[in-house]
């Protein structure tokens, strides 16, 4: 019995030096993890973005270790859920940044989270690449040094639609929004580019995530006389009011914003989806864009490998993952982990990725103008580059 004991704790001194010995070698090569953060909504009301965010950015992970990692470095990612939450969301960030000690943080999925974080990202001087859409997010960038962001700007979202309505010869219209951080920042947009395209906001109305039902605001903008809607949120009423509108008839035009991005949205409508005009990136459109598009291929090798990988149909979300953890990245093969030289390395990145092709700058820290966003129609749940 001694005898065993003896040689169980030979084997276990052994394992353990080689293990102290390999760490030592490793650090002394330079070669330690690379740690990146992640701070997704994977579960609660905004999983339909948070979620495919997750995914993605295990898929790629997996894939950069697979081949050797980054410059010889493994890339681990610290994964954490914040159900959509603003506390969850803070305390998922100083967890991060204090215990986990990561070079830079991809994410949250929502406005809301992103601008709750800011200061904390700010303070510690860690890079972070919001996968949330409101300008207010990076705007203006002097003042948001460490922040960034991935999906195309709502105010560039607004001008897209402006533009399709103003071809129409569409001047009055109603509004009705989330009452999100998302909502409420497209709100504002809404309000103020209208008054550049002389368009006419007749009526203004709001909901809460948590709202069921939008028949109210629906009639107050039938009576108002609209001649186009546009819905702006990231929650399921983007389902809800196209049913809710078809129960009253109305047969005046709904737009939606980039929010819209999830083919689930357009399922969930069912007929009632048929019609909705939107603002969203390529990858949702990916087998119409030209061969000769310099997205096309990043398009196409996404699509296929997480449709193949996870079952599910590619969303706009997804991508904003899939741009975030590449650009981080990218500046981690130029630079390695020093949070100040990632953030210079970002900062003047240039990247074809799903959402468009990336120009960061010291004024611009999300890269992308009006051009990054494909008007798209849903026809059948399905989405379709619009004709006219």
């Amino acid at each position: 019995m001694e005898r065993r004991l003896l040689i169980l704790s030979i084997i276990v001194a052994l394992i353990m030096a080689f293990s102290t010995s390999s760490l030592y070698a490793k650090e002394k090569a330079g070669l330690k993890d690379y740690d990146v953060g992640c701070v997704f909504a994977k579960t609660g009301k905004a999983s339909w973005l948070g979620e495919p965010e997750w995914n993605t950015a295990v898929m790629i992970a997996k894939e950069i270790n697979d081949a050797g990692g980054i410059n010889g470095h493994k890339l681990v990612l610290h994964l954490e859920d914040t159900g959509g939450e603003n506390t969850r969301a803070v305390n998922a960030v100083k967890k991060l940044i204090n215990n986990d000690k990561v070079c830079a943080i991809i994410g949250p999925s929502r406005t809301g989270t992103s601008m709750a974080v800011k200061a904390i990202v700010q303070g510690a001087k860690i890079p972070l690449v919001s996968c949330a859409g409101a300008a207010v997010i990076v705007t203006p960038a002097k003042e948001n040094k460490w922040v960034f962001k991935v999906p195309q700007m709502d105010s560039d979202c607004v001008k897209r639609i402006y533009d399709h309505m103003t071809a129409k010869k569409i001047t009055k219209i109603g509004i009705i929004t989330g009452t999100t951080g998302f909502g409420a920042a497209g709100r504002a947009q809404l309000k103020d580019i209208a008054k550049q395209y002389k368009i006419d906001i007749v009526a203004d109305e709001t909901y809460s995530p948590a709202d069921t039902d939008m028949t109210a605001q629906l009639i107050n903008i039938r009576n108002a006389g609209a001649q186009a809607l546009v819905n702006w949120s990231i929650v399921p009423a983007q389902s809800i009011v196209p049913r809710n509108m078809k129960q009253l008839k109305m047969a005046i035009p709904l737009y939606q914003s980039h929010g819209f991005g999830n083919v689930k949205y357009a399922q969930a409508a069912g007929k009632a989806g048929n019609g909705i005009i939107f603002p969203g990136g390529r990858l949702l459109a990916a087998e119409t864009v030209a061969a000769d598009n310099p997205q096309k291929k990043v398009l196409m090798d996404y699509k296929t490998k997480y449709e193949k990988i996870f079952k599910d149909t590619v969303s706009t979300f997804g991508g904003h993952a899939y741009d975030s953890l590449w650009i981080v990245v990218n500046a981690l093969k130029k630079v390695g982990d020093n949070p100040a030289k990632l953030r210079d390395a970002i900062e003047n990145t240039e990247f074809v990725g799903t959402a468009g092709i990336f120009k960061f700058s010291p004024t611009n820290h999300c890269g992308l103008d009006k051009t990054a966003f494909e008007m798209l129609t849903v026809q059948d749940g399905k989405f379709v580059v619009l004709k006219d």
